[in-house]
């Protein structure tokens, strides 16, 4: 972490001699590229046998780990400088999350939004299709969609060779089509949509308690395409600001790229919980590293100023088998945060994940997902007459 936790002390040093890759995988890049040491198919059993050998030390090293953290790491946390309120660890009291459950989860008291976004990717055109739901246990829910179509060349000159060596030039700069590798599209998509999660959870949920999916500041919505103008990167801010003054509000990310931060928390036994830190360090990393100018670094120094100091990260987990799961919430209200969190992720005990988040999934997938989305393009080309031409390898294959 930025000011260093005090990590615990592996007492066999790591050798400077060996080359990284020998470092991390155990074996010289010379003996992987040798095939003579592959396996053949033949000899699967002693594949399995290696599978599990290495399985078992990794878990048994990583227990050895947790041991340690428990007895140096989460002492110090309340210690650290800059520490959040709140920091350390805390134990979750059961009779809480069984009010949590009757009294605010099992009766719409907490909404949880999530969404989709998938593309469709031709020559001719690319369809982007986004959509973000909002659901609740009460059976209440709400569906919004938008399609995005784009095309390499929308005005037309007037002279037939000018357009069609402008169009060459256009789609020389662009991926394959299919492979959905555009640096330019997938920033806006995935921009474009956690837009709309947060802010349907700021304007259209009426729940006391709001649940989202994912980092609260995603890296979409503070950089690149997103924040190459002063409006743009506005309208994430007053997303941000929401957070100040609304506070009622829990984050859950799928996956997190903070493996230190999974390292702590996996020390956590069930139904703990940690504050670990706020989010203003990785909000001055993107203002050091960001390429800011101008309006952009002054909304961007506010960001990192007023309201990330405010916004904690921490760490739950819920059954002694289940993974450790992160979380962002308000200073004010990370207790009760943590709270909501738990309570709705013990319903699936084996995931240790927010039920509510997937149910919001659920409803996407099935509202906006491939299934509905792909044969209505298909029947599209179709009407326009090229029912195959301009389909991928991957939608005519033989399944």
């Amino acid at each position: 972490m930025t000011d260093h936790i005090p990590a615990f002390q592996n007492k066999t040093k790591i050798t400077q001699y060996l080359p990284e890759y020998e470092q991390a995988f155990g074996e010289p890049i010379q003996s992987t590229l040798d095939l003579d040491t592959w396996r053949t198919g033949e000899n699967l059993f002693d594949t399995y046998e290696h599978l599990e050998k290495e399985i078992a030390d990794a878990v048994s090293r990583e227990d050895g780990y947790r041991r340690e953290i428990r007895n140096t790491v989460f002492s110090s946390l309340k210690s650290r400088q800059n520490a959040p309120k709140n920091a350390g660890v805390h134990q979750a009291r059961r009779k809480d999350i069984e009010r949590i459950h009757a009294g605010l989860l099992f009766n719409g008291g907490v909404e949880a939004c999530d969404g989709i976004s998938i593309v469709h990717d031709t020559i001719p055109l690319t369809i982007t299709q986004i959509g973000v739901c909002l659901v609740s246990y009460n059976g209440e829910q709400g569906s919004w969609g938008h399609r995005l179509f784009r095309r390499d060349l929308r005005t037309r000159s007037g002279n037939p060779v000018e357009e069609l060596l402008e169009l060459l030039d256009q789609r020389e700069r662009r991926e394959a089509p299919g492979t959905g590798a555009e640096e330019l599209s997938e920033l806006a998509r995935r921009g474009v949509m956690a837009y709309a999660e947060r802010a349907l959870l700021k304007d259209k949920s009426t729940a006391s308690w709001r649940l989202g999916h994912g980092n609260i500041a995603p890296y979409e919505l503070l950089t690149g395409f997103w924040a190459n103008t002063v409006e743009m990167l506005e309208k994430s801010i007053r997303l941000f600001d929401w957070y100040e003054q609304y506070k009622r509000f829990v984050f859950v990310p799928s996956a997190v790229s903070k493996r230190h931060l999974l390292t702590i928390g996996n020390a956590l036994n069930p139904l703990e919980f940690a504050i670990v830190e706020s989010t203003k360090p990785d909000i001055d990393a993107m203002v050091r590293n960001g390429h800011y100018r101008g309006g952009t670094m002054k909304l961007m120094e506010q960001l990192r100023d007023d309201i990330a100091p405010k916004i904690v990260i921490g760490l739950y987990r819920v059954w002694d088998a289940s993974p450790v799961q992160v979380f962002y919430a308000h200073e004010d209200y990370a207790d009760m945060a943590a709270h909501i969190a738990m309570a709705d992720s013990i319903l699936q005990e084996h995931r240790g994940f927010p039920l509510l988040i997937d149910l919001a999934d659920a409803v996407c997938k099935t509202t906006f997902g491939m299934d509905s989305f792909v044969p209505s393009v298909h029947n599209a080309y179709i009407e326009a007459g090229q029912p195959y031409r301009y389909l991928g390898e991957r939608e005519t294959r033989t399944r």
